[in-house]
């Protein structure tokens, strides 16, 4: 037909495999998964998951949590902030800087 596209990828063959977004979603909540187990949350967060949008961009999401979850989140954000964890506000794309060296992830 016409308008129809040629090369045989059209959106009902779109895959979020095929997202630059799905693949920050899916390393940041694997992060995050992996600093919640250190913490002992692991089991404080059933709803963790990565996802996408409509429009493809990647999300984590967090879901709910019990208040006891939340008060332990923010003593632990507390902490790092404490230590010297800082967030740079310029930064777009989010990356911690500490006093400390971290392990960077791929």
């Amino acid at each position: 037909m016409q308008g129809e596209p040629t090369n045989g990828h059209d959106a009902a063959t779109w895959s979020p495999l095929d997202s630059d977004g799905w693949y920050a979603a899916r390393n940041a909540t694997t992060a995050l998964r992996d600093a919640l187990v250190r913490a002992g949350l692991e089991k404080d967060f059933p709803y963790l998951r990565a996802d996408l949008n409509a429009f493809g961009h990647g999300l984590v999401e967090l879901g709910r949590v019990s208040p006891d979850t939340a008060e332990r989140l923010a003593e632990l954000l507390r902490l790092a902030l404490a230590s010297g964890f800082q967030m740079d506000r310029e930064d777009f794309e989010h990356t911690p800087t500490a006093t400390n060296e971290h392990e960077e992830r791929d």
